[in-house]
């Protein structure tokens, strides 16, 4: 009854300690040993087991091993008695180094207080950016319709909607790395913060080994304010990503139709419905930006510890910090590799832009309007006749302006027709590529 209380980890990991024991019983030492790490691998946080091993090495006289055991022990948990008791008797020089240590930094990992950070995550969002730059200039001057609110309003460029995204994650290229160097700080100030056993030159030279600034002030740890920008550095990204595979998720719905993930020949889009190609690779980003913030908010509620400090937030930057890292890194990849394959579709583009028949003019016919005098209430009215008109009937635009008698009080068929072209929704587009990308 007890073993269904525990996990299955735990259940798997007893069953391979019996049989360990069972062969050390034999005087089997080696296949003991390995069934026991084997146990080990099934739950490392068994710790009744390495106790075992290092006793099975002390019965057999290594005591090199048995005293490597016992280090791995203090390791997971410095407060276990017994372990110290052993290795104080086995190796009594291991034995006061590894007090030092704690002595001077009582985490029993100093590189804990640093974030160690992969600059992969910087080599990733520069190899984004140069995808999004190759596709800005290669779709600069291709025409659709811009959406506010899901609904049509204005012609834009895909060019300039991949160089939007291109501007927001060079933002975040330098986010990333201002965050990556600010995290770069490490103390070795002692219990409270104080230098009182250890001279503050310790800490320099470490730091200075190891890479690291030094916190101009810690406590036991360094403030974790300094990890909670990382991490929420980190989340943001993760938000710019979604952003961009929702866009790619929607330009791929059925009715909209303008670009999609690469689907490869072969490939099974939905298991039930084999006509579908779905837009996965999107989808799975979205879903994993949601885990990022979550770290971001584990990181943020790290900040508030008691006094000069508590163990609470060491479990919990055990997960996010290597958790949230890679998982950046994977994502980054990813969104490279769909918005590098991306099959981009103009044609559908210049279809959509023509599906509401002109009303996207509306806004230019407004404000011509108001240039020859109306209030913008009566320009706005005059227009929204006509454009909920069109709505209602399919008509296009342009035609029921011309023959609008309310309209044509102020504007001349010739003007209609400057107002109504496309020209001047594209007329700036050189001097918009000329500041995102010649900065």
């Amino acid at each position: 009854m007890a073993d269904q209380e525990l996990s299955a980890e735990r259940i798997q990991a007893a069953h391979r300690f019996r049989e360990a024991e069972h062969q050390a019983a034999k005087g089997h030492l080696k296949e003991a040993i390995d069934l026991a790490r084997d146990a080990l691998e099934a739950d490392p946080t068994f710790l009744e087991v390495r106790h075992w091993i290092a006793q099975q090495y002390e019965k057999s006289g290594d005591s090199r091993k048995a005293g490597i055991e016992y280090l791995e022990i203090l390791h997971a948990n410095h407060d276990d008695a017994v372990a110290w008791e052993r290795l104080r008797a086995l190796d009594p020089a291991a034995a006061e180094r590894l007090e030092r240590l704690h002595n001077i930094a009582p985490d029993p990992f100093v590189t804990q207080r640093t974030a160690a950070v992969d600059d992969a995550d910087l080599d990733d969002l520069a190899g984004l950016l140069e995808v999004l730059k190759e596709k800005a200039y290669a779709y600069k001057l291709v025409p659709m319709i811009g959406r506010t609110h899901g609904i049509h309003a204005e012609p834009i460029t895909f060019g300039l909607k991949m160089a939007h995204f291109y501007d927001e994650m060079r933002r975040n290229l330098e986010r990333m790395e201002a965050a990556t160097e600010r995290v770069r700080v490490g103390a070795i100030s002692g219990a409270v913060g104080t230098y009182a056993h250890v001279p503050p030159f310790v800490e320099q030279y470490v730091c200075e080994k190891m890479g690291l600034k030094t916190a101009p002030l810690s406590t036991q740890i360094v403030p974790r304010d300094y990890y909670a920008e990382f991490f929420t550095t980190i989340a943001i990204i993760g938000s710019s990503v979604e952003k961009m595979a929702v866009e790619l998720r929607h330009m791929q719905r059925t009715e909209v139709g303008e670009a999609e993930e690469y689907f490869q020949k072969g490939q099974t889009g939905s298991s039930a419905m084999p006509h579908k190609r779905n837009p996965i690779g999107s989808e799975n980003l979205t879903g994993l930006a949601r885990l990022l913030r979550g770290y971001a908010i584990s990181a943020l509620e790290n900040i508030p510890l008691w006094h000069e400090r508590d163990i609470s937030h060491s479990s919990v930057e055990r997960v996010i910090g290597p958790d949230a890292t890679i998982l950046l890194d994977y994502m980054l990849q990813r969104l490279t590799n769909l918005y590098k394959n991306m099959v981009v579709y103009p044609e559908r583009m210049e279809e959509n832009l023509k599906l509401t028949k002109g009303l996207y003019h509306s806004e230019a016919v407004l404000l011509s309007l108001m240039r020859k005098g109306l209030t913008r209430q009566d320009a706005y009215k005059i227009v929204q006749k006509i454009a909920m008109h069109c709505y209602e009937t399919k008509s296009d635009f342009v035609p029921e302006l011309k023959g609008d008698p309310d309209l044509r009080e102020w504007l001349s068929e010739e003007e209609i027709d400057r107002i109504t072209s496309n020209d001047h929704y594209f007329e700036h587009v050189d001097r918009i590529f000329e500041r995102v990308f010649e900065r």
